[in-house]
């Protein structure tokens, strides 16, 4: 509700800036290099890869301004979009607030006892019919919110699946079809239409089984190569970042019913990886660098049963070599890590969440010489505390044991705020003592953490 969605048509216009001057730069390689070999001055083999390559290069910067201007004309659309499904949710706020109920920032409805005059509070708290009536209100109203979250969240979901789609090379060029030659280049053929490309999905699937909704999608990357330098400037960290991907395949899917979500996700990676990230920002003092080259694979599952109540499992693979160290301190926490390992090891993990508390445990199996310590505690960007550590040791066989802890003040004080409304229908000011409640407990969460 307070998102800057201005800030989506000014990505836009940048995005409409950056098409424009792909187009000079490719009308200016036309006339500038590829006119070289497009005349008789020179002929032979040499010749022929080079008009092959510089075709290929033209290609490039005009599938460049083709996905350049999709990019802007999906960011365009969707301002559009959020812009007037964002107007009708707040009127139905407002509608709810005009019959009497109150709405949290969370989005959750209870009848506003505050608005009762001393007479009207008694006779509610008499009167069992009208605390029914008023329950039904409320369930009425809060159905009313939800259905305006949900339908923001799959326009959400559709400018998410139209703007990943935009950025991959669709191919429909190569293989003798036209001059592209890169498989993983700029896409040619981007869609810039949000009604089209976020309800054509060609890597998801949907059904709708017995009241269940199911969705899924699936990628392939690779061979890619890929080598990042940026320094530290406006109080942004400084990062090196060397890549050689042999692929990378990943898969996903969740299905829904009710108040059960199930969601799966499957992934796997071969190739090397190095990175490091330096930096003093107004967030503190970072240094980490980290390396790794082999095959990795995971698996991982997730039960959620409505915002508050959730459990996981998970389990990894990886043969190779890997190492690691850092150090970050700052106001959202203290994390120390540093490890060595190279051969062949499993590892499981499990966890679970009630009422934004949670708890996770990983062991892992090492076939090879290797040692590992972790232990932190830090603020996500989601604003969940995490709180735990790792240790392990291998002179040819051994392993690592790691324990993690969760804190979520919102979904701490959303559960407590939850159960304040819930017990308030049958004790009627209950609800206002139990809110200060909800509201002491999270500044009590948010005063045991950094």
């Amino acid at each position: 509700m307070t998102t800057n969605l201005d800030l989506l048509t000014a990505a836009a216009a940048k995005w409409e800036a950056m098409a424009r001057e792909l187009k000079k730069i490719e009308t200016r390689y036309g006339s500038a290099v590829q006119k070289v070999v497009l005349g008789p001055d020179w002929n032979g083999l040499s010749a022929g890869v080079a008009r092959t390559n510089f075709a290929a290069t033209r290609y490039e910067y005009a599938a460049a301004r083709i996905q350049a201007e999709a990019t802007a004309s999906l960011l365009r659309d969707a301002h559009e979009q959020f812009t007037g499904l964002r107007r009708k949710l707040r009127s139905t706020r407002d509608d709810a607030v005009a019959a009497g109920m109150s709405v949290s920032e969370q989005g959750r409805v209870a009848f506003d006892h505050d608005r009762l005059t001393d007479s009207e509070r008694r006779a509610y708290h008499h009167d069992p019919d009208g605390q029914r009536v008023i329950r039904e209100a409320v369930t009425r109203w809060q159905q009313h919110v939800d259905d305006r979250v949900e339908v923001l969240t799959e326009a959400d979901r559709a400018v998410r699946t139209a703007l990943a789609a935009v950025v991959v090379d669709s191919n429909k060029d190569a293989f003798g079809g036209g001059g592209d030659a890169t498989l993983n280049g700029f896409n040619a053929h981007a869609e810039g239409d949000l009604a089209k490309a976020g309800a054509r999905k060609p890597d998801r699937a949907g059904t709708r089984t017995d009241g269940w909704t199911s969705e899924g999608s699936a990628s392939a990357k690779g061979p890619g190569a890929e080598f990042k330098v940026t320094g530290p400037k406006y109080g942004k960290e400084g990062s090196v970042k060397a890549a050689a991907d042999l692929f990378h395949l990943s898969a996903e899917g969740t299905a829904a019913h009710g108040n059960w979500k199930l969601s799966g996700v499957a992934d796997g990676y071969g190739g090397a990886r190095a990175t490091a990230n330096y930096g003093f920002t107004d967030a503190g003092l970072v240094g980490r660098a980290e390396a790794s080259a082999g095959l990795r694979g995971l698996a991982e599952g997730r039960g959620e049963y409505g915002p508050y109540a959730g459990v996981y499992g998970r389990a990894e693979a990886f043969a190779g070599a890997e190492a690691n160290a850092g150090l970050k301190a700052g106001k959202d926490g203290v994390v120390v890590n540093a490890k060595a390992f190279a051969g062949a090891k499993g590892s499981v993990a499990g966890g679970g969440e009630v009422a934004g508390i949670g708890f996770g445990a990983t062991a892992e199996g090492w076939a090879g010489p290797g040692a590992e310590a972790k232990w932190g505690v830090e603020k996500n960007d989601d604003g969940v505390y995490k709180i735990g550590g790792k240790l392990g040791l291998s002179p040819a066989l051994g392993g690592s044991l790691g324990l993690e802890f969760t804190v979520d003040p919102d979904k701490v004080t959303r559960s407590v705020g939850d159960a304040a409304d819930a017990v308030g229908n049958g004790i009627g000011d209950g609800v206002d003592a139990l809110g200060d409640t909800a509201g002491a407990l999270k500044d009590t969460v948010g005063g045991w953490l950094p």
